[in-house]
């Protein structure tokens, strides 16, 4: 294996008859000096583990060894669970001794003869090389993942982390060092997806997936440079006289092969490439301008992703959307998810009252499903609360749900806070929010998502009605 130690460097006046003494010396100075680069050159200065190169060369090792000895090699990626904000809420210095702290447990882990090696930032990985493959690499990596149940003690501070563990074969993958890594990284990342602290073993359709979204990633990128996505409107209602009072923009990608992508897919997509914000920004100026072709009396509801509300470009954004649109702050109402309001409460607390100084409405959406409700109902004063759709749904299903909605309707009605119900798909559904005290309603009761024009349409013939 390619784990470098220091060289026996005593000095010899070298072989019998040999008359340059200090020629001899030289070289052992010089065999010294070049074993020490070697040893920086191989290792991470911080943990004294092998570094991505040297660990490459273990690993490059293991592979020509198995193609003569059989003994097949498995890699094991190990990465800490949100190290970021280890550094974040402490130092960079606390985030070092971590690490430190990390090498040494994982070491002792797995055993003085097993290769470890840290990769950088907070990524290490381990070379087994075992006859019983892949179950005693899994059980190795589930020991791993087991050693972080105690926490770390830094400078008189406990901290509880947790790592994920991506396992790779090196037969899965034809023997290649770079696309061993690339699995064992991949089985990693689908770890981390899983939950906190997994373990994952590669497999074949995990590249296919990969491949699979990298293209979906450049169809992407591609529809919002050239403006396929389409703002939809669905409708909310006052539930006594069932008339429509505003529409939620929804944003929809028809894909031109694939049909049309759930915001499910491609909002975390969104998020995770940066362009949710630029994309946020095009779906309020396009639902405040369709808004303009409404009565008055209609709202339009924009949702905020939790992104959005953290932008620098917030408010800015959308003032100025306001100022070239022409809609009438009072028209424009903001839908903020408590996932959107975790974090410094006082900075988000200004940031909505500055959204409210300008006249504009502010909704909480999804209210229940998180845990800083309360505590942003007594600071805040929303306009409206969206309850989330599965209590609604689960109503008829027994008494706990319409306990819960009781609950939330109680406060909001002490508070002097709308209420809207969302996901009213039945007659039932709608009689019992309504005998709970609820406002509004949303549903595909009421109606699905429309294209622009058929939400026209309809406010049309509300007002045809009329």
């Amino acid at each position: 294996m390619a784990v470098f130690t220091k060289l026996d460097c005593t000095e010899s006046n070298g072989p019998e008859g040999f008359e340059s003494p200090e020629l001899t010396q030289e070289d052992a100075k010089l065999a010294v000096l070049n074993e020490k680069l070697k040893i920086l050159a191989y290792h991470d200065p911080l943990t004294g583990l092998l570094n991505r190169q040297g660990f490459r060369e273990s690993l490059d090792e293991a592979l020509d060894e198995f193609a003569v000895w059989g003994v097949e090699p498995t890699l094991i990626f190990i990465n800490i669970d949100d190290f970021k904000s280890v550094n974040d809420r402490y130092s960079h210095e606390v985030g070092d001794k971590l690490l430190q702290l990390v090498g040494a447990r994982i070491a002792e882990t797995i055993g003085p003869e097993t290769p470890f090696g840290r990769l950088g930032g907070d990524e290490f990985a381990a070379l087994i090389q075992r006859k019983d493959q892949p179950d005693d690499a899994v059980a190795i990596a589930n020991s791993i993942v087991a050693g972080f149940s105690e926490p770390f003690v830094i400078d008189g501070k406990r901290l509880k982390i947790n790592a994920s563990c991506g396992v790779a074969r090196a037969s899965q993958i034809s023997r290649d060092l770079d696309a061993l890594i690339k699995a064992a990284d991949l089985a990693m990342y689908h770890a981390k997806r899983s939950g906190v602290g997994g373990v994952t073993l590669f497999e074949a359709r995990m590249l296919t997936e990969q491949e699979d979204q990298i293209s979906l990633e450049s169809d992407f990128r591609d529809a919002i440079k050239n403006g396929h996505f389409q703002v939809f409107y669905q409708p909310l209602v006052d539930l006594k006289t069932r008339k429509i009072v505003s529409f939620e923009a929804l944003l929809r990608w028809p894909h031109k092969t694939r049909g049309m992508i759930s915001p499910e897919i491609f909002v975390p997509l969104a998020e995770e490439t940066g362009l949710i914000v630029h994309l946020g920004a095009w779906a309020l100026r396009e639902a405040c301008l369709e808004a303009m072709n409404w009565p008055e009396t209609i709202r339009i509801a924009v949702n905020l992703s939790p992104i959005q509300f953290k932008s620098p470009s917030l408010l800015a954004t959308l003032f100025e959307t306001i100022a070239t649109t022409g809609l009438p702050p009072s028209r424009l109402e903001l839908e903020i998810t408590e996932s959107a309001l975790l974090g410094p409460e006082a900075a988000n607390i200004a940031i909505l009252e500055e959204i409210r100084a300008r006249g504009i409405r502010v909704s909480m959406d999804d209210f229940g499903t998180g845990y800083s409700s309360l505590a942003y109902l007594q600071n805040f004063e929303f306009d409206k609360i969206k309850i989330d759709k599965r209590f609604i749904q689960n109503l008829e299903l027994g008494l706990s749900n319409s306990a819960i909605v009781d609950a939330i309707m109680g406060i909001c009605i002490q508070m002097g806070i709308k209420t809207t119900a969302e996901g009213i798909e039945t007659e039932e559904q709608l009689g019992l929010v309504l005998a709970h005290g609820c406002c509004e309603g949303q549903g595909y009761l009421f109606g699905r998502p429309l294209i622009n024009e058929d939400a026209r349409a309809l406010l049309a013939r509300q007002a045809s009605q009329a």
